[in-house]
């Protein structure tokens, strides 16, 4: 039994139908005026009672657990179960004691759930979403299903000791929930230097391990760091050959500086006992660092995965950007980006200058004037402006021909101790301007959760891409 008031739990998932609302004025129809009378909690409290005490008990359920002597025993009511589940309905049929078999975590927690199909409240903390989902789902409990994913949603960049978010994704595999995966994939796929470096890398599945290497909006601080990663999980978990030779195909290798591909090659155990099926890979790196761009399109696709740069967060592929006080006024910086992936521009940088404003209007927005008598006729304030990030070269575009650039914006948030990031923006390639950009962001909030004690962490990210060769028929 959970006392009736507990400590502030880390959140809370009500039922739609049974939480209390405040009183209400009732409309007013001619002289006559109503009030609604709200004493929903006190019901609440009474049938927390009535599980308590068990009184006026029509139904007992068993709750045993493979492998363990403890039982744990629940005087309920048929009705009130009925009510929330059609599981208990058809389960409870002309019986007063039923045994379940549950697992020990789903055990550890069935009191819990069944408080929470009295009352319509429930508190819930991160280790605690799996085993409560599966209840929720096995006794149809939609409600609570759905409270459930919305909170692991909510949830992905919380702080805990063991990390959870991986463990998650697989469970969202196996009920088959995609958009819970999806979330999961997209905040892994944001913060990979965090998760590479937890407890919960070596949870990541040989599957889960292959998604993420096949995208190219993974963040981390380069592709150096994530051949280390992929090499720690290969010597950890030991996997079967083909599994492994797939991750390690994955790595694009062309990202990492020829220097340190020598260093590779004689000093990574893994490496050299699945040099084989790496030679290829390692080979076209080598030709892409040493030849001229415009000489290796003539025999590669230089638009293919393996020459595509992902979102690094080392120097030569960006910069941070501290905008403090970030509602006040416009800001400007710059900064430089190589101009090219391969070694052949390694030398050849790109200067860009970038312009934030927080509330900038739109020309059609913008105040209208007349000349007549009233003056000005404002058709919205300058407050209602949005903010507005522009990313331009400081170059002509005749200095980098041939190269096209991908721009994305990072913005960090606190989560506890740690400093993730939560919203990734990306340019067209043809474009300036973001579109778009923190448009849902309240930047005079100091406690706006894109702010970290009152200023914006971005990160600018440029990755350069090469352009194909166009033939032409003769």
């Amino acid at each position: 039994w959970l006392p009736l008031a507990p400590c502030r739990p880390r959140a809370w998932i009500p039922s739609a139908c049974l939480s209390p609302r405040p009183a209400q004025k009732a409309e007013l129809s001619g002289e006559a005026a109503g009030a609604t009378i709200n004493h929903s909690l006190a019901l609440i409290h009474r049938l927390q009672e009535l599980l308590h005490n068990g009184n006026a008990s029509d139904v007992t359920l068993q709750v045993r657990t493979a492998g363990s002597d403890e039982v744990k025993v629940f005087h309920t009511h048929q009705l009130l179960l009925a009510l929330q589940s059609e599981a208990f309905e058809r389960l409870l049929q002309n019986q007063s004691v039923v045994t379940l078999q549950e697992p020990a975590d789903s055990a550890a927690l069935f009191e819990k759930f069944i408080r929470y199909l009295y009352c319509g409240e429930i508190s819930i903390l991160l280790h605690q979403a799996i085993p409560l989902h599966r209840l929720a789902s096995k006794y149809g409990v939609s409600t609570l299903q759905r409270g459930v994913a919305e909170y692991m949603k909510s949830h992905l960049a919380s702080e805990s000791s063991q990390g959870h978010v991986v463990g998650w994704y697989h469970y969202a595999v196996t009920i088959g929930d995609a958009g819970l995966q999806e979330r999961c994939l997209q905040f892994l796929a944001w913060n990979l230097s965090a998760v590479m470096g937890g407890a919960e890398w070596g949870a990541v599945s040989g599957e889960l391990l292959a998604l993420l290497l096949a995208r190219s909006d993974l963040v981390l601080q380069s592709e150096l760091e994530l051949f280390s990663a992929v090499e720690e999980w290969v010597g950890r978990r030991q996997p079967e050959a083909p599994v492994a030779v797939k991750v390690l195909r994955a790595v694009r290798y062309a990202m990492i500086p020829p220097s340190r591909l020598f260093q590779l090659q004689t000093q990574s155990a893994v490496m050299a006992r699945h040099y084989g099926a790496l030679q290829d890979l390692l080979f076209q790196a080598f030709q892409f660092h040493s030849a001229s761009p415009v000489h290796l399109a003539k025999y590669f696709d230089v638009n293919c995965s393996m020459f595509l740069p992902r979102n690094y967060l080392s120097g030569p592929w960006g910069s941070p950007w501290l905008i403090t006080n970030p509602a006040r006024d416009d800001r400007s910086t710059s900064f430089q980006t190589q101009l090219g992936p391969s070694s052949h521009d390694a030398g050849k940088r790109v200067t860009w200058n970038v312009l934030f404003s927080p509330r900038w209007l739109p020309v059609s927005l913008r105040p209208v004037y007349s000349d007549s008598a009233s003056g000005a006729l404002p058709s919205v304030r300058l407050e209602d402006g949005r903010p507005r990030l522009v990313i331009t070269p400081a170059m002509s575009s005749s200095d980098f021909a041939g190269v096209s650039f991908q721009k994305t914006v990072l913005v960090g948030v606190r989560q506890q101790a740690r400093i993730l990031v939560k919203h990734a923006y990306s340019f067209h390639q043809s474009t300036d301007e973001l579109p778009d950009f923190l448009a849902q962001a309240d930047l005079q909030r100091r406690n706006s959760e894109y702010l970290i004690d009152g200023s914006l962490h971005l990160h600018l990210i440029v990755k350069p891409v090469y352009h194909s060769l166009i033939k032409v028929r003769k």
